[in-house]
């Protein structure tokens, strides 16, 4: 099982940042899309291409409010140029990106419209815009590597959406295997009912992650951005008295008193509000050793690839730092223990 990290750009570290996680072994490393709270994602991959070899990098995620299709598909192709074939082009309907400037995420009919003619800009094939024959020109002078489209799902829709048109599903429903799996199944299901091979798409999961050998600090550093994938991940629409009685008060708390200024944060009262169980069952939060358990355990749900979120926006540098060395040494042990694929 392949592992890589979904971080967020930085104003002066996102290459220092990229460049580590090559270094350490990672397999990939993806930047979200967030304009107001990070430099424009597109002009710092292009900065990570060309300080880096052989990682594979892309958005993680980038939205289909603020761009263009045509936009997004001629940055993608051109990123796919200086890095030599690296790129994915991670994509969902929208989240802190829409907040931000007062929209909306997209429904999920526009976005499987705009995913569609995403496909066909990137494929170099012409796009009817109500009447309007329009694709990307430039790419007639040059041969470009195909960019995959990998979509972040996190409930029914999207998931049979993705399974129609993606190339790649990252699912963004905790790290509970009993979730993943439920949502492998529903995706692969999709898949064959659209006519395609579930075997030609690839499966991955995001999994908020802080290793730590003091539980109290990992639990406190991974609060922020446990808060944002629990946030978006079925807990606005699902029936929460269908929850574990242990996760009614925090799924309540991440539905009604999500705190956008303090998206991605420990300091917010939305992620303070998260409790030892939660936060155990949504992430994972601890030593070395209860690290690579609870990532075997998602291995064997047949998944491909994971994409760690480790941490929070604020959490502590040496935190961060001491996490990222024991996540790596956990991808090194269940890649000789023979769960890489």
């Amino acid at each position: 099982m392949k592992m890589g990290l979904l971080m967020f750009p930085h104003p002066t570290q996102t290459v220092t940042m990229a460049k580590a996680a090559e270094q350490l072994g990672f397999e990939s490393v993806v930047y979200a899309d967030t304009q107001c709270l990070t430099p424009e994602v597109w002009s710092q991959l292009m900065l990570v291409a060309t300080a880096t070899d052989g990682i594979e990098i892309g958005t993680g995620v980038t939205n289909p409010v603020s761009r263009d299709p045509a936009v997004t598909a001629s940055a993608a192709l051109g990123l796919q140029l200086a890095s030599d074939g690296r790129v994915v082009l991670g994509i969902g309907r929208g989240d802190s990106s829409m907040a931000k400037i007062g929209r909306r995420p997209a429904p999920p009919d526009e976005f499987e419209t705009y995913v569609a003619r995403l496909r066909a800009y990137l494929d170099g094939q012409e796009v009817d815009r109500e009447g309007h024959r329009s694709r990307i020109e430039w790419l007639d002078s040059c041969e470009v590597p195909r960019v995959p489209i990998e979509i972040a799902a996190t409930g029914p829709k999207v998931t049979d959406i993705a399974a129609r048109r993606a190339d790649r599903i990252c699912f963004a429903v905790g790290a509970d295997p009993e979730r993943i799996r439920s949502s492998l199944d529903r995706a692969r299901s999709a898949a064959r009912a659209a006519g395609r091979d579930p075997d030609s798409l690839r499966y991955g999961a995001f999994v908020n992650c802080v290793v730590n050998p003091d539980r109290s600090v990992a639990r406190e550093a991974i609060r922020g951005g446990l808060s944002v994938f629990a946030h978006f991940s079925g807990f606005r629409g699902m029936d929460i008295d269908a929850l574990p009685e242990h996760a009614r008060d925090s799924a309540r708390q991440l539905r009604t008193g999500y705190d956008m200024a303090n998206h991605a944060s420990s300091a917010g009262a939305h992620a303070q509000g998260l409790d030892a169980e939660f936060i155990h069952r949504f992430g994972i939060a601890g030593p070395v050793e209860e690290a690579i358990a609870r990532f075997e355990a998602l291995a064997e749900t047949g998944i491909d690839y994971l994409r760690i979120v480790p941490g929070s926006r604020d959490m502590p540098p040496e935190v961060g730092a001491r996490s990222l060395q024991g996540i790596a040494e956990v991808a090194r042990k269940l890649s000789t223990d023979g769960f890489a694929r």
